[in-house]
């Protein structure tokens, strides 16, 4: 079986076949960065990296475009609001979703273009569109005139444009030829940041920033476009009919994944119901966090509670604990092991992650009991399946991402506990029991939880 994906645009399941054979193109719509991330956000970041991984573990090499929005409405809006500048508003909360991303084991993205270093393909993309009779300037704005893109216009979000509203994104609504039209640039208003264009100075509109980021570094046309399912009108929408109307083939295949809420409604910083990333680190630690996440299918939506956080924290410790038992046993593992056939089914069938870490717990129980009877030939196997699953997943947790919290300090942190060990080990060998149990307090100290095993001390940073 090879990869079957949901598309958005025909609402049909369609087989992965790339652009170019042995590669594969992912935009994926980034930060809007007017606000630190909470755990709605980086359920994207989680859901569209097990993508990549599943499509790198499967032969492909993939290019993965994340963008950064870095001036929209809302960002000078709180600009205005904490009266400090549009450009420290969104590098400060970048570096939040910078974070986020790197604390959940995101692998960083190939290329992370920021709207604003992109005016120019913006620029070079609205002239294309007014030369084709699908843009038009008025009063320093430049829209998009939906009517010119009526027969494509809504099949993405299965719309009709009869029923639509107005885009809603101009203080005068006169400057329209149609209320329906949606806004490629903004003219330049008092205290806002500018920049020259041939119908004058301005700013983005929202949508036209991703159309030019794509196919600047994917081509006229990709393999794969994702988002939040929120995203679908107006914004991908949108997206497609100024790219189309250009005369690109834009993305052939569009991904969605469901949201995250708080009781009926969707978690959003207008509600004030965010559970920002820092505050759920100290929750559960940042892998059990991440298998929350990447457990319920991409396309569901997830009702967040504590007590189905912690339950996943439970069932990733069940992993982990045969994980680090077998390690103990088995000290070089197969990282060229084959994957269980049903994992690869499961992850071919539309990302199907709760059918892939089902076949991973049914490897762990098997693995207990492997354990349990000392079998050292089932126990090696069982742990290599295991674990190039888990890597699969981000999941690894004898990963230096997971070990060492991703920090480049990690190996010399192996290190020194592992010479701190042997002088434990040593100190109780002379039976100077207090030397050793003196070594083990520091540790802990320093965060750093030792336990005594059958096959030696097995150490940790404390959850």
């Amino acid at each position: 079986m090879s990869l079957h994906i949901y598309d958005t645009s025909t609402r049909a399941t369609r087989e992965f076949v790339p652009v170019e054979a042995g590669r594969a193109s992912i935009y994926l719509c980034g930060a809007t960065v007017q606000a630190p991330p909470h755990i709605g956000h980086i359920r994207s970041g989680v859901n569209f990296d097990v993508l990549r991984r599943w499509l790198a573990r499967s032969g492909y090499e993939v290019t993965f475009c994340r963008n950064v929005t870095d001036i929209d409405d809302k960002i000078i809006r709180v600009s205005a609001a904490e009266d400090v500048p549009w450009f420290v508003i969104a590098e400060r909360n970048q570096r939040a979703f910078t974070w986020a991303y790197d604390t959940l084991g995101c692998l960083p993205p190939t290329v992370e273009p920021r709207a604003t270093g992109h005016v120019p393909e913006m620029i070079t993309l609205m002239e294309r569109l007014i030369e084709r009779g699908h843009a038009y300037a008025s009063g320093g704005d430049v829209y998009f005139s939906v009517q010119s893109y009526a027969d494509h216009y809504g099949k993405l979000s299965n719309q009709k444009l009869e029923n639509m509203r107005g885009a809603g994104d101009t203080d005068d609504e006169s400057l329209k030829r149609d209320p329906r039209d949606f806004a490629l640039w903004k003219g330049a208003k008092p205290g806002e940041p500018t920049w020259p264009t041939p119908w004058g100075l301005g700013r983005p509109g929202w949508h036209l920033e991703c159309s030019a980021m794509a196919t600047k570094y994917l081509g006229p046309t990709f393999d794969i476009h994702g988002g939040g399912i929120d995203l679908i009108f107006p914004h991908h929408e949108n997206e497609i009919a100024q790219s189309q109307a250009a005369g690109d083939g834009f993305a052939r295949y569009w991904m969605h994944n469901g949201m995250l809420k708080i009781g009926a409604e969707k978690m959003s910083k207008s509600l004030g119901n965010s559970l920002l990333i820092p505050e759920m680190v100290q929750k559960v630690r940042p892998v059990e966090l991440r298998y929350y996440l990447a457990a319920p299918h991409y396309r569901s939506s997830i009702e967040y509670s504590e007590e189905a956080l912690l339950e996943a924290a439970a069932a990733y410790q069940r992993i982990e604990g045969f994980v680090t038992r077998a390690a103990e046993v088995i000290h070089d593992v197969d990282a060229d092991a084959p994957l269980p056939q049903a994992f690869a089914d499961a992850l071919d069938d539309d990302l199907g992650t709760p059918q892939a870490l089902a076949v991973v717990h049914e490897v762990v129980r098997e693995g207990n009991v492997a354990l349990s009877r000392g079998d050292k030939e089932a126990i090696a196997r069982l742990l290599a399946e295991t674990q190039n699953m888990l890597d699969v997943l981000g999941l690894d947790p004898r990963s230096p991402q997971w070990r060492g919290g991703g920090s480049d300090l990690s190996p010399v942190v192996d290190a020194l506990v592992a010479v701190a060990l042997e002088q434990r080990k040593a100190a109780r060998a002379r039976k100077d029991y207090a030397a050793a149990d003196a070594i083990r307090d520091q540790l802990a100290a320093a965060g750093i939880t030792v336990e005594d095993t059958p096959h030696g001390a097995r150490w940790e940073l404390a959850r």
